[in-house]
């Protein structure tokens, strides 16, 4: 597989002449690919469900001057934990990495990046997340810290399990319950429906992605839901993508007000579901990593109409 790259340090499958390839300092670009930052896909999908929180907050509650830092906090905090668990996921997986075509030009298996370089790097995300977390009081400081848990077992989850993509799910979504948190001082049932709901949806678009390793990953043995559903992926995702909208639906339903509001940005969620499902070739790689980077557009709809739902 060539690079899609013009870089021939590039990562393989990082979206052509992405900011780092082009523009970042040359000593830099092994430690923002480290970090994925040459793929944004990931933070914005770690982010999208803590602006959910935001929003669930507002419509339970009423917004405050001070939700504007919990958005901002949660955008820098979902760019560097993004990071820092990029790394950790690299450096557990740095020998399957390596045996797998799309994953082998990544810094630690391409030797750009050595492995004591990777653990510094990861400690330094970290802390700077953990200083963004300080700021958002008790109740938000220690969903952040129950958090770590689950970032730590996720890469080690494809190992023992069939359902990695569950544990992926638990990780990324969790930031619903933490921004909510933020802004309350507690969480209420709303934000845990709501994960459950991100859970369900988590596991649709990460299938989706994992489609694109199948063969490799069938090759050295690496578990995933893509590999178990196998031809029957489209049917199965289906029930994933319905699961999502009705645990959604009943989350953005228990603040009990500006319901059509937020019942509107659900139905363009579904409706984008719907039509990653029409355009679903599990075959395809190219396909399937371009759905699973549409998945930002979906989570961005649902944001934007519980936002509005919040603040009206």
């Amino acid at each position: 597989m060539q690079s899609r790259t013009e870089r021939p340090d590039a990562v393989i499958d990082a979206p052509r002449n992405n900011w780092v390839d082009r523009h970042a300092p040359a000593a830099w670009r092994p430690w923002l690919r480290l970090s994925r930052a040459d793929r944004p896909i990931g933070t914005w999908l770690l982010l999208l469900p803590c602006w959910w929180g935001v929003g669930l907050a507002m419509m339970a509650d009423e917004p405050r001057l001070r939700d504007l830092w919990i958005v901002l906090a949660c955008a820098i905090g979902a760019l560097v934990m993004r990071g820092a668990g990029c790394t950790w996921n690299d450096i557990t997986d740095r020998r399957i990495d390596a045996q797998v075509a799309r994953t082998r030009s990544r810094p630690l298996p391409s030797g750009q990046v050595s492995l004591r370089g990777a653990y510094l790097w990861l400690v330094a995300q970290g802390l700077a997340g953990f200083v963004i977390l300080l700021t958002l009081g008790r109740a938000a400081i220690w969903m952040g810290v129950l958090s770590l848990v689950l970032v730590a077992i996720y890469p080690f989850a494809k190992r023992f399990t069939w359902w990695p993509q569950i544990f992926l799910g638990l990780a990324f979504n969790w930031g619903v319950m933490l921004a909510y948190a933020a802004h309350m001082g507690r969480v209420d049932a709303a934000p845990v429906v709501a994960w459950l709901g991100g859970i369900a949806w988590t596991i649709f678009y990460d299938t989706i992605y994992a489609h694109q390793d199948v063969e490799d990953d069938a090759l050295i043995g690496v578990k995933s839901t893509a590999r178990l559903f196998g031809a029957h992926s489209p049917r199965i995702l289906a029930g994933f993508a319905v699961l999502a909208v009705l645990l959604l639906a009943i989350a953005t339903s228990l603040p009990g007000r500006n319901l059509l509001i937020a019942a509107a940005g659900l139905a363009g969620f579904a409706a984008h579901l719907a039509w990653q499902l029409r355009k679903f070739k599990p075959d395809q790689g190219d396909v399937c990593l371009r759905l699973f980077r549409s998945n930002r557009d979906a989570g961005l709809i649902l944001a934007l109409f519980l936002a509005i739902a919040g603040l009206a």
